[in-house]
């Protein structure tokens, strides 16, 4: 249960910045900043949960790597950020990490 609350604490670290991104449209300003705050509240509500059993480094590195990955991933396909070769293999090393952190905890 404690995994689920990080993973979904993570999904939603990547709502943030989303929400952050689509209040720089003039027309979605406040949809987007409540998205953002939302996601916030939840990310960190979600988190605070998670680390009543999972250790605070793993958590933390677990919540930021998905945020991290998943916003990296939104940005290429929804907002057309760039990619290269390189960039992908920067978010597979973040992957790997918190695939790793997980086997160890």
């Amino acid at each position: 249960m404690y995994w689920a609350a990080l993973i979904l604490a993570g999904i939603f670290e990547i709502g943030w910045p989303l929400g952050l991104k689509i209040s720089q449209s003039t027309e979605h300003v406040v949809k987007g900043l409540v998205l953002a705050v939302v996601c916030m509240v939840l990310s960190g509500a979600l988190l605070w949960y998670s680390q009543k059993q999972i250790t605070i480094g793993t958590a933390y590195a677990v919540w930021t790597g998905i945020g991290a990955a998943g916003t990296f991933m939104v940005g290429v396909y929804f907002f057309g950020d760039p990619t290269s070769l390189l960039r992908y293999c920067g978010v597979l090393f973040i992957l790997l990490g918190v695939v790793l952190l997980k086997m160890a905890a």
